[in-house]
């Protein structure tokens, strides 16, 4: 592997339903923070499908995007790219910025930010970004590469056992 993806040693394969139970289940942690959800602003690209999940549990109508650029694949990009921002004038604490997941916590720098009095949730998170958010689901390994759906084939390739896949892992 070359670049930064060589930080990657396990793979978490992430299904729709799997997504779909997770996000849903971040849903519920969010209706206990509050119930006045005002608008949903999605971290695009991996935070369109769970904020339309989300929105749809919350039932919450106003759904934008922030569009911000970081990685290729599994390279982190040495900047990031915002290319599109909502109107910012009246951020507050009854703003939800859903994001699929916080690995180093560049992006979610840049998220904090832009939407300071907003609740950050992520349905994944790892260690190095997960005190940059308010709420997540699961956490993962930082040397874990979340596989989410949109990223896979439909038809999945014979995967080896963990066990024979860790003794051909070169060891620290």
């Amino acid at each position: 592997m070359s670049g930064t993806s060589s930080r990657y040693r396990k793979n978490y394969p992430v299904s729709w339903e799997q997504l779909q139970r997770d996000c849903r289940a971040l849903a519920w942690k969010l209706l206990d923070v509050r119930s006045d959800w005002s608008r949903i602003v999605a971290v695009a690209r991996g935070g369109l499908v769970p904020a339309a999940v989300i929105a749809r549990e919350l039932n919450i109508r106003l759904v934008d995007t922030v569009c911000i650029s970081s990685y290729t694949m599994r390279d982190q990009a040495a900047s990031a790219d915002i290319l599109k921002r909502p109107d910012l004038a009246h951020v507050d604490e009854t703003w939800l910025v859903i994001d699929d997941l916080v690995d180093t916590g560049k992006t979610a720098k840049i998220v904090r930010g832009m939407f300071g009095a907003a609740h950050f949730a992520t349905v994944y998170a790892k260690p190095a970004g997960r005190a940059l958010v308010d709420s997540f689901i699961t956490e993962v390994s930082q040397d874990t590469w979340v596989l989410f759906p949109w990223d896979a084939a439909a038809a999945a390739d014979f995967v080896p056992p963990i066990a024979d896949i860790r003794r051909e892992m070169p060891r620290d």
